[in-house]
C-alpha cells in the first residue's frame, strides 16, 4: 500500500466514525424524547381513566351520540 492511499484510508475512517458519533447522538436523542413522551401517555391514560370512573353514571363521551342527531 502506498502512503497516500493509507492517507486516504484512514480520512474516510475519520469520517466515518464522525458519522457514527453524530448518528449515535441524535439515537440518545431520540431515545429520552420516546421516553419523555411513553411517560406523557402513562399519564393521560391514568387520567382519563380515573375521569372515566369518577363519571361511571354517565355514558362516555366515545360512546355519546353527536348534539345534532
Amino acid at each position: 500500500m502506498t502512503d497516500e492511499r493509507i492517507t486516504r484510508l484512514e480520512e474516510e475512517i475519520a469520517h466515518l466514525r464522525a458519522a457514527v458519533d453524530d448518528l449515535s447522538d441524535v439515537v440518545a436523542g431520540q431515545s429520552h424524547e420516546i421516553a419523555r413522551l411513553t411517560n406523557r401517555v402513562r399519564m393521560l391514560m391514568e387520567r382519563e381513566a380515573e375521569r372515566e370512573m369518577s363519571d361511571s353514571g354517565s355514558i362516555p363521551l366515545a360512546d355519546q351520540k353527536p348534539p345534532h342527531w
